[in-house]
């Protein structure tokens, strides 16, 4: 992941505070003592070296720069510190956001808003002008902590990004293998307890008819019944049922794991929950294996408990053991070969997790795994509330430090008639805009009114506070809030792709009104990118309405000599102008970040559909060789049967067993050709569902009993695609593809489908459902629903590749 070299932004810093002191004043010809520029550099090496070091240790750094600062301000000349004081106090704010917690930045950003100012009114009383000074500086600390959290957030995005990415990429290769041992497993079974008990059970009959001749009827019949077993057999091998519960889960495979070592004797507790197949149920299963063999090696008798949490952010798994009871004799002590460590860790490394192993305070042991979890996020870790006191409690030291002076040592009492300074009110304000900013994310609809409501109250401070500046400066102050507002509502609506999320109520309703009459080959479903453009103008015509009426009461009421409507015209246009920058940027950004999201979507669904291709290339090629030679011999052992003659029968047997064992060893050794790979059809399906769930989404299929055993070929082919289609467009919640058919129409309802789905796969799905002359519907949220006519449906491309 890229990241940006600001290594260089403390050297920049210090030869930007080098231009405005020393350099101005030598300029003007006034020479700085030597005290003033030893104490200026002394400064300087302290920020600098706590800036070049934020990022280890950011809060200390932002301590350092504020101290510095502060002590430097006292005996320099004003604007000495200027530059470190304010970009480079920033800049560490910014990292302690972008480092930390939310709470933490949040908390400096308060703390320094109310230190600075208390700590310049202990030294040189307050002034209007240091009361602007305020409004300035807690702009400055909420801009700098807003852009640090954002900072923090993208990095997290893309860092989850790049986790799904590698585990999409690793499940990728594993498919195909997964697959492939499958299909062995099961072809063993079948040759291992079907094909050899038919052999056997001839054999037998056979070297007894004289004896019992009974038995070789029985045989016969056996041979009979077992062959359409084995047919039936290999059928579900060829196309198993899309449902989970053909295998064993993960989590029955580690309670059946569990359960193994409890025969033996082993007191073993567990708390397993259900997991996905896929690389980190694989490495869950191995790390407590291994583990359990150490305990079964080296403590025999003690008990464990093995726990296996698996969550949004990452999946557990931990398995301690109690020291062994007295006297137990560790008999496989000597059995390992002492690489056991190693493949631990090595397992949860290639899952993308990691692993701690250790004694326990009470003798025993620990093997602790932390491996990724469903979103593939990092694990947050908790802070104690200890913690949390000790940042309250020096944060309050800190605001309190400065007013000692004033409150133990000074006495002053207030002139009557006094006025609060208008920047007292203009920080306030700042304040409660950055406060606003905060809730943005959560609230959007609550911040965005509380910031526009905010703005009227500009001109009352300025009136209140009796402010004499320019009259513009303050209303200029109350932009940068709302102008984040658009920015970030800019972006939404241009990252969000424009389909069912962006469209009105009355049209989604429409789309839920009825499907059309199959064959008709008409989209329910419109994706026009221009519906209802009327929500998008509603915050940038309201925030030039509040800020104009503000800025021209300001006015107003300062007095001018232009016209009102001159003046109504210019502050409309000069904040339409800003509002309008401030769409375009947002719009900007929302458009890359769409692109970006779209390019890491299409890497994703196109290692999917890889995998799902070459997974189903293993089962066709094992398949063809099951057509051509095992099945064939198991029908010609059932017709032998069905003749009565048992010689024929046994020998047929012999055959398909020579011939399945054959097959095995071609399965082991070799691989499909990628450039014949044939294209998956509905019979696939089990394997889409096994590849989104190994990336850490959870899918079901269902098929009913009506979906009849064969399809025309494009039915069969479209029917896949558009589930494939629908699968990629991804999302988090749990989604269902439910498959159903009457006498004439196959349909396909799809749930747990995100309303902000990509425009170009709506336009897939509408493509390959109206060349079939089938519809597209949508409803309830989240459903999608397409039917698909079987009579009529050219029945081409079959065994296309």
């Amino acid at each position: 992941m890229k990241r940006t070299d600001d290594r260089f932004l403390p050297v920049l810093l210090i030869c930007a505070q080098a231009l405005v002191w020393p350099g101005a004043p030598l300029v003007r010809g006034a020479v700085p003592s030597a005290g003033a520029l030893l104490v200026a550099v002394l400064v300087a090496v302290v920020v600098t070296a706590a800036l070049v070091l934020r990022r280890n240790r950011p809060v200390v750094a932002l301590l350092v720069v504020v101290a510095a600062c502060a002590l430097g301000a006292g005996p320099l000349p004003a604007g000495a510190t200027a530059v470190l004081g304010t970009a480079g106090v920033g800049l560490a704010l910014f990292t302690v956001a972008a480092r930390r917690d939310a709470f933490t930045a949040v908390l400096c950003v308060l703390t320094l808003t109310l230190w600075q100012p208390l700590y310049n009114v202990s030294l040189h009383g307050i002034s209007s002008r240091d009361s602007l000074h305020l409004a300035l500086t807690a702009l400055l600390y909420a801009a700098a902590c807003g852009a640090g959290v954002r900072a923090r957030r993208t990095r997290r995005a893309r860092r989850a990004a790049e986790r799904l990415r590698q585990r999409t990429e690793a499940e990728r290769h594993r498919l195909p293998a997964v697959e492939r041992r499958r299909m062995e497993r099961e072809l063993h079974d079948v040759s291992a307890h079907h094909l050899t008990a038919v052999v056997v059970t001839a054999g037998a009959a056979l070297g007894l008819r004289d004896r019992r001749p009974e038995l070789v009827e029985e045989a016969l019949d056996f041979a009979v019944g077992t062959g359409r077993e084995v047919t039936r057999a290999l059928s579900a091998v060829r196309a198993p049922a899309p449902s989970r519960e053909d295998v064993p889960s993960p989590e029955e495979r580690l309670q059946d794991l569990v359960a193994g070592f409890r025969r033996l004797d082993q007191r073993v507790d567990c708390e397993i929950d259900p997991l996905p197949d896929g690389t980190v149920a694989d490495a869950a299963h191995g790390i407590v294996r291994e583990a359990l063999t150490n305990v079964a090696r080296h403590a025999p008798g003690a008990r464990t408990t093995v726990r296996v949490r698996y969550g949004d952010t990452g999946t557990d798994v931990v398995v301690t053991s109690s020291a062994p009871p007295a006297g137990a004799a560790a008999h496989g002590a000597g059995l390992g070969g002492g690489r056991g460590q190693g493949f631990l860790r090595s397992r949860a490394r290639e899952a993308g997790g990691t692993l701690v192993t250790g004694p326990t305070a009470d003798g025993g042991w620990e093997v602790r795994a932390a491996l990724p979890g469903r979103t593939g996020a990092p694990v947050e870790r908790s802070v104690p509330r200890g913690y949390r006191l000790a940042q309250l409690t020096a944060a309050f030291g800190l605001i309190v430090q400065p007013m000692l002076p004033v409150l133990v040592l000074h006495r002053e009492e207030v002139q009557p008639g006094a006025t609060v300074p208008a920047g007292v009110f203009f920080g306030l304000l700042a304040v409660a805009q950055a406060v606003a900013l905060l809730w943005l994310r959560r609230s959007p609809r609550a911040a965005r009114g509380a910031l526009l409501a905010l703005v009227p109250l500009w001109p009352v401070a300025m009136s209140a506070g009796h402010y004499t500046g320019p009259v513009l400066f303050p209303l200029a102050l109350s932009l940068p809030a709302t102008c984040a507002a658009l920015v970030a509502d800019a972006a939404r609506r241009a990252a969000a792709p424009s389909r069912a999320g962006a469209r009105p109520p009355h049209a989604r309703a429409a789309d839920t009104a009825g499907p059309s009459a199959v064959g008709t080959g008409t989209r329910s479903r419109l994706t026009s990118p221009a519906t209802w453009p009327v929500r998008r103008l509603v915050l940038p015509v309201a925030a030039v309405a509040v800020h104009a009426g503000a800025a021209t009461a300001a006015v107003l009421d300062r007095g001018t000599t232009l016209p009102v409507v001159a003046v109504v015209a210019g502050t409309t246009a000069a904040t339409a102008l800003v509002a309008g920058a401030s769409r375009w940027a947002g719009t900007r950004r929302g458009r890359r970040e769409r692109a970006a999201r779209g390019a890491h979507q299409d890497r994703l669904v196109t290692w999917t559909e890889e995998a799902v291709r070459d997974a189903w290339a293993e089962r066709r090629r094992i398949a063809a060789g099951l057509e051509t030679t095992v099945l064939s011999r198991t029908a010609d052992m059932v017709a032998e049967a069905e003749a009565g003659r048992l010689d024929a029968t046994a020998e047929r047997a012999r055959e398909a067993l020579a011939a399945m064992r054959a097959l095995l060893d071609a399965v082991r050794d070799a691989e499909a050709e990628p450039a014949l790979r044939p294209q998956p059809t509905l019979q696939a399906l089990d394997l889409l569902a096994h590849q989104c769930r190994a990336t850490g989404r959870d899918v079901e299929i269902r098929l009913t009993d009506r979906v009849p055993a064969r399809l025309p070929t494009a039915v069969d082919l479209a029917a896949y695609h558009a589930a494939e289609t629908v699968l990629a467009i991804g999302g988090d919640e749990p989604a269902v593809v439910e498959l159903d058919a009457d006498a004439d129409t196959l349909t396909l309802t799809a749930t747990g489908v995100p309303d902000t789905a990509d425009t170009a796969a709506d336009e897939r799905l509408a493509t390959r459902v109206t060349a079939l002359g089938g519809t597209l519907t949508t409803g309830p949220r989240g459903t999608v629903r397409i039917r698909l006519p079987l009579a009529g449906a050219p029945d081409i491309e079959k065994g296309q590749r």
